[in-house]
């Protein structure tokens, strides 16, 4: 299982509703609207790194109010 943290810019005023709307998508472990650089912070899981992608690029970044995203997977070393 891979697992990574995705960083996600909103537009002004469009945090919490990202933050819910993403938080219903099916591999979506957390999301919570936080401040500083970043809106809202996106804990995440999928079975594979292309899965992984697949689930940012198709689900999470269609949410209406992104501006931005940053994927960060988790690694164990």
């Amino acid at each position: 299982m891979i697992q990574a943290y995705i960083l996600i810019q909103t537009e002004v005023g469009k945090a919490t509703a990202v933050a819910r709307s993403i938080s219903q998508i099916n591999g979506v472990l957390l999301a919570e609207d936080v401040t500083g650089p970043y809106d809202v912070i996106v804990r995440a899981e999928a079975e594979t790194v292309d899965d992984l992608g697949r689930l940012v690029v198709a689900q999470v970044q269609q949410v209406e109010g992104i501006t931005r995203t940053l994927t960060c997977p988790v690694v164990h070393l």
